[in-house]
């Protein structure tokens, strides 16, 4: 791992989506804004043990599932199958966070091969990039839909490796959440941290080799000297 990378993979959902509109769904839906967090935490809950279990969930079942529970001990007006779907289709309406469009592109003309890796489904990411005129910029779109499971377990992260015909050393990893930094390092990539809240990084996992506020800082901090940590707020 001392050449530096080569190949930047990003996590989609919260990494370049904005996931905070899904709170208005769920109060459209009868329910309080802050399940949206819950519902979220809850499906990746979900999609890590059956990983755990050896197994391979569909993001948009175990999420549909997922907030069909909590929407029944939430006890909203709406019709219960009605308002799962009215939830749901939020997902393919996000927009982008407003550092990812010039980063990507200066990563881009920097030279980096351009990668996404999603618990999702690759249709979300097509549309979010697309929408925002951008999926040009991208190689390949990739999903754990076609991986032994999920992020963080090291299978996903290999399964990128391979459909990008490199090694797990050549690539970057890109993501907002420790724990799939934490899964990307233990599979021997390097990792890039996007910390745009300034919250703490959870010391019970791996350190990112890179900590940056927004993703337009990254493509200057990669141009920079390597040194122990840095990056890191």
């Amino acid at each position: 791992m001392n050449s530096a990378p080569s190949i930047v993979i990003f996590d989609v959902n919260e990494t370049l989506s904005d996931m905070a509109p899904m709170a208005e769904r769920f109060v459209e839906a009868g329910a309080p804004a802050e399940m949206a967090k819950l519902w979220f935490a809850t499906l990746l809950r979900d999609g890590f043990a059956l990983t755990a279990a050896g197994g391979n969930g569909s993001f948009a079942e175990i999420g549909a599932e997922a907030l069909r529970g909590l929407l029944a001990d939430a006890g909203t007006g709406m019709d219960r199958d009605r308002a799962v779907e009215h939830v749901m289709a939020g997902l393919a309406g996000l927009g982008l966070h407003p550092d990812v469009a010039d980063g990507v592109h200066d990563l881009q003309a920097a030279g980096y091969r351009l990668v996404t890796l999603s618990n999702g489904a690759t249709r979300v990411a097509e549309e979010l990039l697309t929408t925002a005129g951008i999926r040009d910029r991208f190689e390949r779109l990739l999903s754990v839909e076609d991986a032994p499971g999920w992020k963080p377990a090291a299978a996903a992260y290999l399964h990128a490796a391979s459909a990008c015909a490199g090694e797990p050393g050549q690539m970057l990893l890109v993501a907002v959440h420790p724990w799939d930094i934490h899964g990307a390092a233990a599979a021997g990539l390097r990792t890039a941290w996007i910390n745009r809240s300034g919250v703490p990084y959870p010391g019970y996992f791996s350190a990112p080799d890179y900590t940056v506020a927004s993703l337009r800082e990254l493509p200057g901090t990669l141009a920079g000297p390597r040194t122990p940590g840095a990056g890191l707020r």
